[in-house]
């Protein structure tokens, strides 16, 4: 790996950035505001980034929600890291995607980042079995 999309976007491009890594908003957003977060280090996934950049990444998580809750005022929002190809990852570069979400914006948001596996996100509301630890 000698290169990524990511670092290709000047600076004048991100939405927000610290001494490790940088915001952009995605180029093919789910929803509006939909932004990615960089490590500076071509680093392939989370689990290769030093817990400094592990830190950097969470510090401008928090930033840019500030300012897509002043901007898009989200009722949620999911948080993803695609690790590898098994998981969907296309870019190898890690990046965690921050996506704004709104009630109605899916008929029915329960499950969340569980529906990354079609017909296996839903599961019995209420049910105690679904629980771990718990019978």
């Amino acid at each position: 790996m000698t290169t990524s999309p990511f670092l290709q976007v000047p600076p004048t491009q991100w939405v927000a950035s610290n001494d490790l890594a940088f915001a952009l908003r995605d180029a093919h957003p789910v929803n509006p505001g939909h932004t990615l977060v960089v490590p500076r280090r071509l680093v392939p996934t989370w689990f290769e980034a030093t817990p400094s950049e592990q830190a950097a990444i969470l510090a401008l998580l928090e930033e840019v929600k500030s300012g897509l809750d002043r901007y898009y005022a989200p009722e949620g929002y999911n948080i993803g890291i695609n690790v590898g190809a098994a998981a969907g990852q296309t870019v190898f570069h890690l990046h965690v995607h921050l996506i704004p979400r709104h009630v109605g914006d899916v008929d029915d948001p329960r499950g969340g980042v569980r529906h990354v596996i079609p017909t296996r996100g839903h599961y019995p509301v209420g049910d105690a079995s679904t629980v771990p630890g718990q019978a």
